[in-house]
């Protein structure tokens, strides 16, 4: 049996070391350049130093994304940041374009290179061409099927490996090529500025008829018509290890440490479950279903696994996400009183209710006994998204501890 790798994303340094200390056992990130995510923060090359020696001393890979669907001006700066990436010394590079690739062998030839999924690789002959090149990993395109996965998996390499995403946001072009951000707005999805025209709601205009929109209806159910559920598969890790792939990787470069922590945490339960024993995973699954659940979602869908999705894979009525908790902020070092240091993300107050969530599955309910900023000021709330302050819950926590608040329904 293949002992699947969980591959996590992270935004920031901050998040980097959040889905390591939440089970991941590898995580991909962004640079500065040539990356799918350009309104992610993304990471200084100094950045990437700090979080490359941060995961491995835990035992944890980086790979980074370079998956642009480059164009002539874009070639020389690749060169430049590639050998950039040489001395940084990542254990991937994600790659898309094969021109791209060929930069990638010539200066970093001892980096491994993973093929983006952006590249469309829908079948074996694809993989086994990718393996000739000297690729060590191919990610599958969202489009395929378990059955085809383990088709691929029958007639390829055993030393090449397939990366499957597994869980996130789902797209509603062919492998990510979209062309309606470019059309409405200027920004290029395939250069890394998407602005998800796909969550966007449309009307349809009568020619003679100009500045009268009238509402685009899929029998009655709204007008979000390319907007679809977020992709989730904890129900079937045991099919997904079947099929032989090696690597689950979560979507999700732009999302927050809670929900990147809360996925890292639910998936890395369930995996580690499974290998131990079948019957364990099973016990478990409502835990993993409510734990899943509680980070914003669209909804859940298989996605193309188990055939060509139905019309239920879209969202019709909305395009929102469903939200059960918020993210307060994450546990730093602790002061001379014995208080915990964070950077607080969203409002609460002294005498409010909020959880601990922890790396090892465990959420804490505690009080908010007190909140004082930097100058040691009591404060009973604390309304500034970004301020530092230090906080007594009543009990000790640990470092990179997820802070969050239960919304009602």
């Amino acid at each position: 049996m293949r002992h699947p790798e969980l591959l996590v994303p992270a935004s920031s340094l901050e998040v980097l070391k959040i889905a390591v200390i939440f089970g991941a056992d590898a995580v991909y990130i962004g640079g500065e350049a040539f990356g799918l995510r350009a309104k992610a923060k993304n990471f200084t090359n100094e950045e990437i130093k700090e979080g490359i020696a941060f995961a491995h001393e835990h035992g944890v890979k980086v790979y980074i994304t370079a998956n642009i669907l480059a164009h002539n001006q874009d070639l020389e700066g690749v060169k430049k940041y590639f050998t950039e990436l040489k001395e940084i010394k990542p254990d991937a590079l994600i790659i898309s374009d094969p021109g791209v690739f060929m930069i990638a062998k010539e200066i970093c030839p001892e980096i491994e290179i993973h093929i983006s999924t952006q590249a469309n690789n829908t079948n074996y002959g694809t993989y086994q061409f990718w393996y000739a090149q000297g690729a060590k990993r191919v990610v599958s395109a969202r489009e395929l099927s378990l059955a085809e996965i383990k088709e691929i998996r029958d007639n390829i390499p055993k030393d090449l490996e397939i990366e499957t995403f597994i869980h996130g946001a789902m797209c509603i072009s062919y492998s990510g090529r979209c062309l309606l951000s470019n059309y409405f707005t200027g920004r290029d999805a395939n250069q890394g500025a998407c602005t998800h025209p796909c969550r966007w709601k449309y009307a349809v205009v009568e020619e003679k008829r100009p500045g009268e929109y009238l509402p685009v209806y899929e029998n009655e159910r709204g007008t979000y018509i390319f907007n679809s559920k977020d992709l989730c598969m904890i129900e079937h890790i045991p099919e997904l290890i079947d099929a032989g792939i090696d690597s689950f990787k979560i979507e999700g470069r732009m999302k927050t440490a809670l929900y990147v922590a809360t996925v890292a945490r639910t998936y890395r339960k369930a995996i580690d479950d499974y290998l131990e024993s079948p019957e364990l995973y099973k016990k478990n699954m409502d835990w993993y279903k409510e734990q899943i659940s509680n980070c914003t979602y669209r909804q859940f869908t298989t996605g193309f696994f188990f055939g060509k999705p139905d019309e239920t894979t879209q969202i019709y009525d909305s395009n929102t996400y469903v939200k059960e908790y918020t993210y307060l902020g994450i546990v730093g070092s602790v002061d001379e009183h014995g208080r915990y240091r964070i950077e607080q993300r969203n409002k609460f107050s002294v005498g409010e209710e909020i959880e601990v969530m922890k790396p090892n599955g465990e959420n804490r309910s505690v009080t908010v006994r007190a909140i004082v900023d930097e100058e040691g000021n009591a404060m009973e709330s604390a309304p500034h998204p970004q301020q530092v302050l230090f906080i007594d819950l009543g009990e000790p926590l640990e470092r990179y501890d997820i802070l969050r608040r239960k919304e009602e329904e």
